[in-house]
């Protein structure tokens, strides 16, 4: 890094990417600090700099010193491991060690107490909700929220004769021909894990999985303006039941409360909506597959006279980008329900449903709102008198 770099840098002040310390004699401070960063995206930390940006002005011995304190934190008292990187820089008012620390790829991180550390800002806070925890172990892909075992749901609460039918239709034999205890043909399918069903399990083939899941439904609602308003809508309606159900009604509840165009057709004909029934299919899918089941939301719909909203729980996972998802790239978030998906609605798994969206109707837009933790797309309806 140039002199001129750093010091422009420091001219900024500290963020969520870069902190200044004026020293570490701590082995455990440090390596808080390192964990952090790993579990956070990756950042910089410089050392010999305060926090009001000023210079600690060290020296040639305290770069050796600095040096081994970081090799020692980052190999014996971050677990796992991590290389961060060092390099010495001279200014007029001291030397500065910046360490770059990369994002991890096994998180989490954690120090050597167990603690699991991210960034907040410029600082870093400790993670101890059960639901921060699940997010971190779901981001590095060791646990998924669509294999959680749920509350209660057990084989009693299995559509046997939906399960029955689907099998049949897709794997091209009869369950009895398994010649398997039911229980035992469900966790082989990762859809249940001793006698109980997981989120997976119950979402696709549980009677009624509202039951026990109640806030993995769709909330929709149609207003006559451009704004959410309590008391004054045109339609609402709290959409439940099996995944296949919660697709196909909201489906229904979209085309209901969208305009439908004649364009050449003859009066006794429907007409076609307004915004291509494909998008509609792409982005409610998307929504329901591709949501956080770690965070206990509904997906919600909103439907003004300007605008379709779809919101689902959970930003993008990991390094997505609404810009690369745009490019067809994809991190399944859920496997298990993606994996069946395909088999019961209009989804194909290839990253190539936004793609065919905005090829079809490219007046969409999305959010990704990571302090909100959801995820938005907004399909701008057109105005019909121009």
């Amino acid at each position: 890094m140039e002199t001129t770099e750093l010091l422009e840098i420091i001219a900024r002040g500290e963020d969520g990417k870069h902190q200044f310390k004026a020293n570490f004699t701590n082995v455990n401070s440090l390596a808080g600090e390192l964990a952090a960063f790993s579990n956070s995206g990756g950042g910089t930390i410089f050392i010999g700099v305060s926090d009001d940006g000023s210079f600690a002005g060290l020296t040639r011995e305290d770069m050796g010193r600095l040096n081994q304190l970081v090799s020692n934190a980052a190999s014996q008292s971050v677990r796992p491991p991590i290389n961060p990187q060092t390099e010495n820089v001279s200014t007029s008012r001291g030397l500065v060690m910046v360490v770059t620390v990369p994002d991890g790829v096994s998180k989490p991180y954690m120090d050597n107490s167990g603690a699991i550390w991210v960034k907040s800002g410029a600082d870093k806070r400790k993670v101890t909700s059960r639901e921060e925890i699940q997010r971190i172990y779901q981001t590095a892909g060791l646990i998924h929220g669509d294999g959680i075992p749920t509350s209660g749901l057990t084989l009693a609460d299995l559509n046997i004769d939906y399960f029955k039918d689907f099998f049949e239709k897709n794997f091209g034999e009869s369950v009895e021909a398994q010649n398997l205890p039911l229980p035992l043909l469900l966790e082989n399918m990762n859809l249940m894990k001793q006698g109980v069903l997981n989120i997976s399990g119950a979402l696709l083939f549980a009677k009624n999985p509202s039951s026990r899941l109640p806030l993995f439904i769709v909330k929709a609602v149609s207003y006559p303006g451009i704004d959410i308003h309590v008391e004054h809508y045109l339609d609402s309606q709290d959409i439940t039941g099996k995944l296949g159900d919660i697709f196909y009604k909201s489906m229904s509840f979209v085309l209901r409360n969208i305009r439908h165009i004649q364009r050449d057709q003859n009066v006794n004909a429907p007409g076609e909506p307004e915004i291509p029934r494909l998008v509609l299919e792409e982005l409610i899918v998307n929504a329901l597959i591709h949501r956080d089941y770690f965070v206990s939301a509904p997906v919600r719909i909103f439907i003004f006279r300007d605008r379709v909203e779809i919101i689902s729980p959970g930003h993008l996972p990991n390094n997505l980008t609404i810009d690369n998802i745009k490019r067809g790239n994809s991190n399944i978030r859920n496997p298990i329900l993606a994996s069946y998906a395909t088999k019961i609605l209009p989804y194909r798994g290839l990253g190539s449903g936004i793609i065919r969206a905005l090829k079809v109707y490219p007046d969409i837009e999305f959010e990704d709102d990571h302090e909100g933790n959801q995820f938005k797309a907004v399909i701008k309806r057109k105005d019909l008198k121009r």
